[in-house]
Formats: C-alpha cells, structure tokens, sequence
C-alpha cells in the first residue's frame, strides 16, 4: 500500500507581495512565525488522525523573505512526535554536506527512542548557495545547483568570469560535496550500526588524530573504558583508537533512511547502495527510467526490491471543484514561491516572462479536479509505483483548513486507486 508523507515548506505568509516587502524581513516577523508554527501542528495532528503514513520538513536557513523558514528540523520532529500517536515523522532533510554526522546520528537516535520508532531520516546535499557555502565552510563545502545559462551569463559577467570557468568551477563545486555528503552519511551509519568505528574520511577522522589516537584519555588510564566501554575502543598501550556513539537507534538497524534528488543517477546509485529511499523531486518523465537503475545497482548490493518499492516520488496538489478552480488555488497560494524563489533561483525553466506556465508544466504538479488528479496519478504511478509519495504543501501560505482538506481528499479518494496499482504491480513482481 501507498505511503503518504506531507512535508511541511513553513512558508511566512503575506497577503501580496507588497505586503512581504512592507514587513521585510517577514521571514524573522515574530508574530507570524509564531501563528505559522502552531497551525503546523494542527496540520500534524490531522494528517495522523487520518491514517498518514508520514509528515517532514526540510532544513534550510536565512530565509528572510519568509519563503522557507525550517532550521531546525529535529526540534520541531521531536515536538511533533509527542503530540501525535501514530505517525512516522522526520527531516527531508539534513542537509549532510554541511552537518556534523556524528551530531546528526547522536539526535536521530534519541529521537526515536523518544518516538519508540516512529521516526526516519532525510539526507540532502545542499542547493542553497547562501546558507549552504556559509554552513559549510568549514568542509570547504559550496551549493550544488547550478542556475540556468541566462542566470550563469549575468553572474558570471558580473563576476568578471568566462562561462566556461565558471561551469568549471561548478563541477569542482558539485564534486567535492558529493564527497563530502557521501562520507558524512556513511559516517552516520557507522555510527548508528557499529558497536565502535574507526573513520578516516573526506572531512572526519575518527579518531582525531588518526595515527596517534587520543593518548590522554583519563578514563583509559584507569582502565575504566578498557573494562566498561566498547570492545577495541582502547588499545592494549592505553590509547583510544574507536568511537562507540550511544545510544544505538530504537530501531533496528537504524531508521528509514530518504535521501532528496532531482534526478542525479549518481544519487540514484548511492541509494540503491545502501538501500536508502531515492526521492524524486523530479517529473515521471525524469524519475520513471531512473527507478530500474535504482532496483538494478540495489541488487547488485543485496538489496531486492519489487518496482517501486523503496522509492519515492514527490508532488505538489491542487485540487479544486473544477481545473480552474484548482489553477485559482495555485495562483493564490503557490505562484508567489515559484516566482520568488523556485523560478528566481534558476531552478526551473521558464520560457520568456511566463512564471506560471513554468509552474504548471513543471510535472510537479498534480492539479484539477479530484477524478483528474487521481487520473493523472494513476498513469504516473503505472509507470513508476512509488512505495512513498510525499505531498509538499506551502503552509501558511495555503491556509490551514486548505492544506487539511486536501490530504483528506488525497488519503479518502485518491490513495485507494494507487493502492490498487502498486498491489497489482507487487503481485505481478512476486509470480
């Protein structure tokens, strides 16, 4: 069956946009936040009293204009867990090229211990050039998504570079953050998973100094830690050599794992790795060839998945009495963070000045009436049956009453028919 995730953008709302530039910078308007952050509960606790299988929000920092203000996902993970019984909920996601891995495997355990499991984890890499270059500075990290040429030309002048150095630079850029996130996730696994580790990586050695080990430890002086912590953490001439990261996770062997993506194979290659949940910020046009590469490099590492199992697809929904209706609800409470932000960014193709023609042709989004968005979704999910669909939601912008009555709708009359295509595709795997 379908498993619904509603991840919470925690968008500071404004009537307009003149209204966001006469309280500017919305984004630390105290009152507003405030109002923002307490209706997300109620959105929570709705979503689990409904049957949602899971409900996230990213993590992102300096959003003075108010678009995206969650920077700190694990504080709000946590509070929201206390205040529902069922519900899976967790970070989409810590953005790994810029954490402390050992920080992040440290709070996801308490954390589910807290939740008795009813938590997971996202890792992303980092596309924010502002808060991911300044976050990560001390890994050399920079962001990974480059703009588009036009805004590549304008920078890049401006800069006094040549678009080619440029570009150059950008994959220098989006290399080493690879190699950063990559070893600073395995690092979490470790972490999660070994009794003690050793870790001699991109951006952490464990222990630091690698080659001398800790030499001064008190409590291996006294033969405490050789008799009470970890087999190995000490060697035989008193030196700790292995971290041992307590407590372990409450599940076993560690929580579900998501790893963000717009269609990277490279990212697809690491999930299927390491059996994580690839999740496809991205249209069925892009995503759908790369779920069979992702089952295929899954396999080769012991890990056999149905299709679709394991992998998740993201979308935005409008659901409206008729598709204008549903246009009206986009424009109203979605066009305003395409323009400002998605679109402003470079991140999505616009064609001339139309904005909004790149929102609806983006294949993010799913709008209409609610027999033409399951109609759509079905055709999607023929093609890729996703274990996991996760439904982003620009709360507050999109009041609360609306965001609640849309996953009612979803969760009611829409995930029953998805349920039948990945059942059939399941049973079709398993003969």
């Amino acid at each position: 069956m379908l498993k619904p995730i509603m991840i919470m953008y925690p968008v500071v709302p404004a009537h307009d946009e003149d209204e966001r530039a006469a309280l500017r910078p919305i984004g630390r308007n105290r009152e507003r936040y405030q109002a923002a952050i307490s209706g997300m509960t109620e959105i929570i606790q709705a979503a689990d009293d409904i049957g949602f299988w899971g409900a996230a929000t990213p993590e992102h920092h300096f959003w003075s204009e108010g678009y995206e203000v969650a920077p700190s996902p694990g504080a709000t993970n946590a509070y929201w867990l206390a205040k529902t019984k069922h519900i899976h909920i967790g970070p989409l996601g810590y953005v790994m090229s810029t954490q402390n891995p050992i920080r992040v495997a440290e709070e996801v355990a308490v954390i589910d211990h807290l939740s008795k499991g009813r938590t997971f984890v996202g890792f992303a890499r980092g596309y924010q050039s502002r808060w991911t270059n300044t976050l990560g500075q001390h890994f050399g990290t920079r962001a990974t998504k480059s703009p588009d040429a036009a805004v590549y030309n304008a920078q890049t002048l401006q800069a006094g570079f040549s678009q080619e150095t440029q570009l150059q630079r950008d994959k220098e850029d989006d290399t080493h953050n690879r190699a950063v996130f990559e070893d600073n996730v395995e690092l979490v696994v470790k972490a999660w998973t070994q009794e003690s580790f050793t870790h001699k990586g991109v951006a952490w050695h464990v222990p630091f100094p690698y080659d001398t080990g800790i030499v001064d430890w008190p409590l291996a002086r006294a033969g405490v830690t050789q008799r009470l912590g970890a087999p190995g953490e000490v060697d035989a001439h008193g030196v700790w050599r292995r971290a041992s990261v307590a407590p372990a996770p409450y599940t076993k062997p560690h929580p579900k794992v998501f790893v963000a993506g717009s269609g990277s194979p490279d990212t697809i290659e690491f999930c299927g790795k390491h059996g994580f949940v690839p999740t496809y910020f991205a249209s069925i046009a892009a995503a759908g060839p790369l779920s069979e590469r992702y089952r295929s490099v899954a396999a080769k590492h012991g890990h056999n998945f149905a299709p679709g199992q394991n992998q998740c697809l993201v979308r935005w929904l409008q659901i409206g009495k008729t598709e204008e209706d549903a246009l009206n609800r986009i424009r109203a409470w979605d066009l305003d963070i395409w323009k400002n932000f998605y679109a402003a960014m470079g991140r999505r193709k616009v064609d001339g000045d139309d904005i909004f023609g790149s929102l609806v042709n983006s294949g993010l989004f799913v709008f209409g009436t609610v027999d033409s968005v399951r109609r759509q979704l079905v055709e999607q999910w023929k093609t890729l049956p996703g274990e996991h669909i996760a439904l982003v939601n620009h709360y507050a912008q999109m009041p609360k009453d609306a965001v609640i009555e849309t996953i009612e709708i979803f969760q009611r009359q829409i995930k029953p028919a998805l349920d039948e295509v990945i059942d059939s595709t399941f049973r079709v795997a398993a003969e």
